[in-house]
């Protein structure tokens, strides 16, 4: 029986494998012992979450900013404020593991970063700003060169509240380059701006 194994690497043959071999009842209870014992997720997010634990055995306090602690090449601390961050992404065993073994809690509303802005926001802030025009000036001759001023909140959107600020958008330019560009404007585009005065020739 020897002579046959030794045989089957030499001639490229596969070698039977023991791989899934475990009992459900056997899995089941080495999830219950060790959630991560054979994780689903990547094997770098495991490698970084048991530098993070050996990290906290030594002694040293949760990485919170990007570059404080390195181990064997990779940031921690930028690791820590990935999980915080995408908290929602994580599984269910890898929030509990980050919670109740390492500490670490979901990042609050306020430490997440604004999405930032797609073509079509910047299109309808700009098009905000051509109808306070109008309704300024009654007609959309606007200069090249001007600057237009308006309220917006943290969505985008106009109006009043605490979470407002002032931006300014270069309305003239703006509106010459959506004349110059008819062609490629969609029905509803040329449809609001022919709505509040704009003259394409």
């Amino acid at each position: 029986m020897s002579l046959i194994r030794a045989a089957v690497p030499a001639e490229g043959l596969p070698v039977p494998s023991s791989a899934g071999a475990l009992s459900q009842t056997r899995r089941e209870q080495l999830e219950e012992t060790d959630p991560s014992w054979c994780p689903s997720w990547p094997v770098t997010w495991q490698r970084c979450f048991h530098l993070v634990r050996m990290h906290l055995d030594a002694g040293g306090k949760l990485p919170m900013e990007l570059g404080t602690v390195v181990r064997q090449g990779e940031d921690l601390g930028r690791w820590v404020t990935s999980v915080r961050l995408g908290w929602d992404q994580l599984m269910t065993v890898q929030q509990w593991m980050c919670e109740h073994v390492l500490g670490i809690q979901p990042a609050a509303e306020d430490e997440k970063p604004k999405p930032r802005r797609t073509q079509a926001d910047k299109w309808a802030l700009h098009l905000t700003a051509a109808r306070q025009y109008y309704q300024r000036e009654g007609h959309l001759k606007v200069p090249r060169k001007h600057i237009e001023r308006i309220v917006v909140g943290d969505d985008g959107n106009s109006g009043s509240g605490e979470d407002q600020e002032e931006r300014e958008l270069r309305l003239g330019a703006w509106v010459s380059n959506q004349r110059s560009r008819a062609a490629t404007l969609t029905q509803g585009r040329m449809e609001q701006l022919s709505a509040i005065g704009m003259r394409w020739v």
